[in-house]
């Protein structure tokens, strides 16, 4: 068999290889850049929770420091107070879509914080403590 026809039936098998290689490659990329987006959702997920008992923590550490105000830290009455107003446009600025509801009922004091990130379901956080009256 002559040289130049060997030549010929080898030259199309390097370019199915070269192909399959290419697929091959594209499949892992599409992969990785799957996985980094799942990450970053799941870092921003952990950046919410976190958030929310910190501002949680937040407004309850007020509350001890102004145990006189209690009764103004609750929902019906917070938009009135100015250290509870401030705060709840804390909450708005620091989660997305966040609001907050606060309950004083006597010496028992339920915080719940509710933010909805993008393209994602509402989450919530709450806590509950009493404050020494």
């Amino acid at each position: 068999m002559p040289l130049a026809a060997i030549r010929c039936r080898v030259t199309g098998s390097v370019m199915l290889e070269a192909l399959i290689a290419l697929a091959v490659f594209t499949v892992a990329v599409l992969g990785v850049l799957s996985l980094q987006s799942k990450m970053i959702a799941s870092t921003s997920g952990a950046k919410y929770r976190a958030d929310a008992a910190f501002l949680a923590s937040e407004v309850v550490g007020m509350m001890w420091g102004d145990v006189v105000n209690l009764a103004k830290y609750d929902s019906t009455q917070c938009s009135g107070y100015a250290r509870c107003s401030a705060w709840t446009a804390k909450v708005a600025s620091y989660l997305p879509q966040g609001t907050a509801t606060l309950t004083v009922n006597g010496a028992l004091v339920t915080v719940t914080v509710r933010w909805t990130p993008p393209n994602a379901v509402p989450s919530a956080y709450t806590a509950s403590t009493s404050v020494r009256l």
